[in-house]
């Protein structure tokens, strides 16, 4: 049994690794493949099925929403590779849960999008520039000028190291491949349904709140390993961490003023959104320059993430399990 459990968190390791390289080598998935497109497409179809005139009924359908496709989703996962894993053995369990887990989160794939804004701001082409923003951000690009699509990549950069690396990781780490889809399910459910409009007040009320409570220990974590990645880059580290101490509450998430705070200070610039927060100080520059720092700072706090949080969980879950066994 001890050999088993040995056996289980070399296997996770090795999940979490490959996963990692995949993500690096290859970048995001196609999307006619990508679980995450399917996910969507469902929340789309259970919209439809939950919209009610009563507005408490409502709410309940997006209760249920959640359930479903929570159900849907990361079940079946488990159950796939509890499978491959009792009929097959570890190699295919590990290879199988690698690609799947690669799925749930994007480093390489928010360069994929940023790095032509970059590159078209360079050239002083803010059309270029502003084709490629609705990737990553809702504004409207036509009424942002180059300093305010600068910013709108850096804020959605550093935002996206929550929501689209660390807390997958978080969630890996605390209940494996599974964990990490349902994570998933939350944060894409928070994207398409978690407004509070008219529309979606009330069949997305309890997905955004599902959203704030499952980021909320991620974005802290992830935040101030922002301020350790910032003095491994030789940038500001002392002023990313000013930064996030005095502006991590002004925005109106309770979660994403904390990265956004902690990569403002680090590149000492000031990241706005109009009408809505200024993160950091008006040094007077902000430049294409900016994206491709907080990219670095991107990856190398993902890393860090799985160095100092990941690893460090699993070995924890191994040894309550060990534990507990003993006691019992």
């Amino acid at each position: 049994m001890f050999a088993l459990d040995l056996t289980w968190i070399v296997d996770s390791v090795l999940i979490f690794t490959l996963a990692f390289l995949i993500d690096l080598i290859l970048g995001e998935y196609p999307d006619r493949i990508h679980p995450t497109i399917g996910i969507g497409k469902l929340i789309s179809y259970l919209k439809k099925k939950g919209k009610s005139n009563n507005p408490r009924m409502e709410k309940v359908n997006g209760i249920f929403m959640v359930i479903i496709i929570m159900i849907l989703i990361a079940l079946p996962v488990g159950a796939l590779l509890v499978w491959l894993r009792f009929y097959f053995g570890s190699i295919p369990y590990t290879i199988i849960g690698a690609i799947l887990f690669k799925a749930t989160f994007a480093i390489r794939g928010m360069g994929q999008y940023t790095k032509p804004i970059a590159a078209a701001l360079k050239k002083g082409d803010l059309n270029e520039a502003r084709k490629w923003l609705p990737y990553i951000v809702r504004r409207d690009p036509n009424t942002l000028n180059e300093r305010q699509i600068t910013s709108a990549a850096v804020e959605s950069i550093a935002e996206s190291t929550t929501d689209g690396i660390t807390a997958p990781f978080f969630f890996f780490a605390l209940f494996g491949v599974p964990g990490a889809f349902a994570y998933r399910v939350i944060n894409t459910l928070d994207s398409m349904v978690g407004y509070k409009n008219d529309e979606y007040r009330n069949i997305g009320w309890f997905s955004a709140k599902l959203d704030t409570i499952a980021n909320y220990f991620p974005a802290r974590i992830t935040a101030y390993l922002m301020v350790i990645s910032a003095m491994l880059l030789n940038l500001d580290w002392r002023e990313s961490w000013r930064i996030l101490q005095r502006d991590k509450h002004k925005t109106s998430s309770p979660n994403a003023g904390f990265t956004i705070s902690a990569m403002a200070g680090a590149l000492n610039i000031q990241l706005e959104k109009t009408d809505c927060y200024k993160l950091g100080d008006d040094h007077g520059h902000i430049s294409h320059e900016d994206i491709e720092r907080s990219l670095k700072m991107m990856t190398l706090t993902a890393g860090l993430f799985g160095l100092i949080i990941v690893l460090p969980v699993l070995f924890i879950r191994i040894y309550i399990v060990l534990v507990s066994r003993l006691v019992l």
